[in-house]
């Protein structure tokens, strides 16, 4: 399991997206004290968890994955818009971006998890086909 280069896309997305519960998201703000983003972080680390542990079931997989990225890049688009709502110009921390550079790690563990499902149905399709023959 851990050999598989989606196996680290998806620990160290989840590693980026569980820091958040302990960083600080501008000024003395912290990312879990609006509500709305502790319910989408914790729901997003749950399923990055989630698609790290079923790695027997690639579509499944692959789904959960690419749900996780499609919530990641929700939270960093609402990130973006509390930051130009914001009239007072704080200043955000690295922090911020950590849900940018998950959603880059989800994708490339998504397109990895797949190009590993087509590669067991084709030569589970050529196993088939020599049986066959004979």
């Amino acid at each position: 399991m851990w050999q598989r280069v989606q196996t680290l896309y998806l620990a160290i997305s989840t590693a980026l997206v569980a820091a958040l519960f302990f960083c600080r998201k501008a000024g003395d703000i912290s990312f879990v004290s609006y509500w709305p983003y502790l319910v989408l972080i914790i729901l997003i680390s749950l399923l990055n968890l989630l698609a790290l542990t079923t790695w027997r079931i690639r579509v499944f997989q692959v789904r959960t994955t690419v749900l996780s990225a499609l919530l990641t890049l929700a939270l960093q688009a609402w990130l973006v818009v509390d930051f130009l709502v914001t009239g007072n110009d704080p200043i955000f921390h690295v922090p911020a971006v950590f849900p940018l550079v998950a959603v880059i790690l989800d994708i490339l563990a998504a397109r990895a998890i797949w190009a590993d499902e087509l590669l067991v149905r084709s030569s589970s399709r050529l196993r088939s086909s020599k049986r066959n023959k004979h």
